[in-house]
């Protein structure tokens, strides 16, 4: 994701359902010039599953964004592209401990992702990196 690219801390990414039950996010983090921000919208990409969502930042282009790994206290999830191109670790804390985080990558190495591509950012989630 081209946003992300310039990211080197305080990442952020924030959901919120508007009126249409669609979900609005807002994806936020620090670069060596100020703070970056996209928004876009998120929706269910089939009604008979919850893991798998649609994102679009820019109509017309959207993307598939699926839960492929949740903590049973939804302190982190992990998410991804099934291309297996993408994927994000997101938390509810601005750092995972070690073993939260190890457990997360496990989750996404079981499903064939390549770990070697996250690139960790200071007080926030592990993004991808290109």
């Amino acid at each position: 994701m081209f946003f992300q690219r310039n990211c080197i801390g305080d990442t952020t990414a924030e959901y919120s359902l508007d009126t249409k039950g669609e979900i609005d996010v807002t994806n936020r983090c620090r670069t060596k010039d100020g703070f970056d921000q996209a928004k876009g919208k998120t929706w269910q990409a089939s009604p008979i599953s919850t893991s798998q969502l649609k994102v679009s930042f820019f109509w017309p282009f959207r993307a598939d964004y699926w839960v492929i790994g949740l903590d049973e206290d939804y302190q982190w999830a992990v998410v991804a592209n099934p291309n297996r191109k993408y994927l994000w670790i997101l938390s509810r804390t601005p750092d995972l401990n070690k073993t939260e985080l190890e457990r997360a990558m496990a989750v996404a190495k079981t499903q064939g992702y390549d770990l070697k591509q996250l690139k960790f950012t200071k007080h926030g989630s592990a993004v991808n990196k290109e």
